[in-house]
């Protein structure tokens, strides 16, 4: 079965930067990596979704 728990507070944050990078590259320029994030966009906000779901599914210490 499988058993939820809420994820680590380094999990989160990280999944919090990468949907915060892909929402201000909406509508700011991001000087040092802001043309990776406007072509992979996307890519962030399924990778932080992905990082906060595994974080939920995981183990947490």
């Amino acid at each position: 079965m499988l058993s939820l728990s809420p994820p680590r507070l380094l999990t989160f944050f990280v999944s919090a930067v990468l949907i915060g990078l892909a929402i201000a590259s909406l509508y700011l320029r991001i000087p040092t990596i802001g043309p990776t994030v406007v072509k992979f966009r996307t890519w962030f906000f399924i990778g932080a979704y992905v990082v906060l779901a595994l974080g939920v599914v995981s183990k947490s210490s």
